[in-house]
């Protein structure tokens, strides 16, 4: 990304790269992309915080009798799309939403993280970084451009073309995020047939929040020039891993980086087991934000290497939070549970709040679960004081409305809209006929 240009600078390489429109995207409720376009002739308005839209034609935003709102571009995010027109290149920002009065816009996901982030502050840390591993799959397109349920491969964690078709798509994903100013860590076909996953560097909350955004949209763009689907749907296939979008944390005061002890247990600070404390205590109420369709509890069930129980281990990859052996400035917490329909701005907002409560209230982590919980029983997982995550998106509503923390970190514009559209969700999945049930029960009764 274009990291600390200038207004003049920005205008300088809009006309050696020919750009002729730029996007103003923001991230609606539900975290879908959304943009208002303009010719760049518009610019000038744009970087003086004058574009006014509509906003209650936007999920969670807005009444109709409230609708004016202002984007403001965060100069940070200017890039330049690679892959459109040599004739004619589009460029874009990530804006904030603000109220016509120059107030932020509570109902913007991007804006409730920085809320978010102020606490920590005030806290006295002065970062929370984030390295996501959103993982995606793809699938064929059909003769009229619409997605098949056609895998492009049949390879599985690792493997290498030919047995990885997806290989080319992939690389060139990663070409155009590079051009883009990603740094591309790894990239490698994951366990499923048809599953990949591109890591990239970590980075503070708020620009990881938004280079997860711009990854999505690459990724879907690029594949589609492949005539390939690329989807992060969490659960796509029955009888495969679902995907995840694992998220690693820590917290930093400066350069120093709050979650290291040489001298303490695992070589972990007390802030460090006292945020992981936070996560474990409020898990079951921020599901229903981390995983947030009815889909995505198709993908937390035993047997998939997908967490679905409440514990940490430093070693063991069955529970919902790890530690990676890397330490030093890599010293980090891992929470498997995240999947990649998730908004990321409101995930990284109820588990940075889950983490500082445990700091805030100087909770103590359960002891760790280093034994592989999928082959525990009921009785003992109870023993080990191991909780369920939530089953379905109904039972993961009910937890997040009981916990005040994940509410207060949502806010009360977003909670009350969240809630209102995942009701809606979950009833219209429980109310409809599924062709499951037709195969079970038509000729039985």
């Amino acid at each position: 990304m274009a990291r600390g240009l200038t207004r003049d600078e920005i205008y300088q390489k809009v006309k050696d790269e020919n750009v002729k429109f730029i996007r103003l995207q923001f991230t609606d409720l539900l975290g879908a992309i959304k943009n208002v376009e303009i010719p760049v002739s518009q610019l000038d308005k744009a970087l003086d915080n004058e574009m006014v839209f509509d906003g209650s034609s936007i999920e969670g935003f807005v009444r109709i009798e409230e609708s004016d709102m202002k984007l403001y571009p965060d100069m940070d995010t200017f890039v330049v799309f690679p892959w459109t027109s040599e004739k004619g290149k589009v460029a874009r920002f990530i804006c904030d939403i603000y109220n016509t009065d120059g107030t932020p816009f509570l109902g913007c996901p991007r804006v409730n993280l920085k809320r978010n982030l102020k606490k920590m502050e005030e806290m006295g840390f002065s970062t929370f970084n984030i390295g996501a591993e959103p993982e995606f799959f793809l699938f064929k397109l059909d003769d009229k451009g619409e997605p098949t349920l056609e895998l492009n491969d049949k390879a599985g964690y690792f493997d290498l073309a030919p047995t990885d078709l997806g290989e080319n798509c992939r690389r060139d994903i990663v070409l155009e995020l590079e051009e883009m100013g990603f740094e591309i860590e790894a990239s490698h076909h994951e366990v499923a047939p048809g599953q990949h996953e591109i890591d990239f560097k970590y980075s503070d909350a708020v620009r990881h929040a938004d280079d997860i955004q711009t990854f999505k949209l690459v990724v879907k763009t690029i594949a589609r020039k492949h005539n390939l689907h690329a989807t992060f749907m969490p659960k796509p296939l029955f009888g495969v891993n679902g995907s995840g979008m694992h998220c690693n944390m820590s917290l930093f005061k400066g350069k120093e980086n709050m979650f290291i002890d040489l001298d303490g247990p695992m070589q972990l600070s007390k802030t460090a087991y006292q945020f992981i404390a936070g996560i474990l205590e409020h898990s079951q109420a921020f599901t229903a934000v981390a995983n947030p369709t009815v889909n995505s509890y198709k993908r937390l069930v035993p047997g998939f290497e997908a967490p679905c129980y409440v514990a940490w281990s430093g070693a063991n990859r069955s529970p919902l939070v790890r530690i990676p052996a890397s330490r030093g400035l890599s010293t980090r917490v891992e929470v498997r549970s995240v999947d990649p329909a998730a908004n990321p701005y409101l995930a990284l907002s109820v588990l940075l709040a889950s983490g500082l409560d445990g700091i805030e209230r100087d909770l103590e982590a359960p002891k760790a679960v280093d034994r592989n919980i999928y082959v525990m029983d009921k009785e003992e997982r109870v023993a080990n004081g191991v909780q369920d995550l939530p089953a379905t998106l109904y039972d993961a509503l009910v937890e997040l409305q009981k916990d005040s923390v994940i509410v207060n970190a949502l806010g009360s514009h977003l909670y009350e809209h969240f809630i209102e559209s995942k009701e809606i969700e979950w009833d219209m999945f429980r109310t409809q006929v599924h062709p499951w049930e037709r195969e079970q029960y038509m000729q039985q009764y």
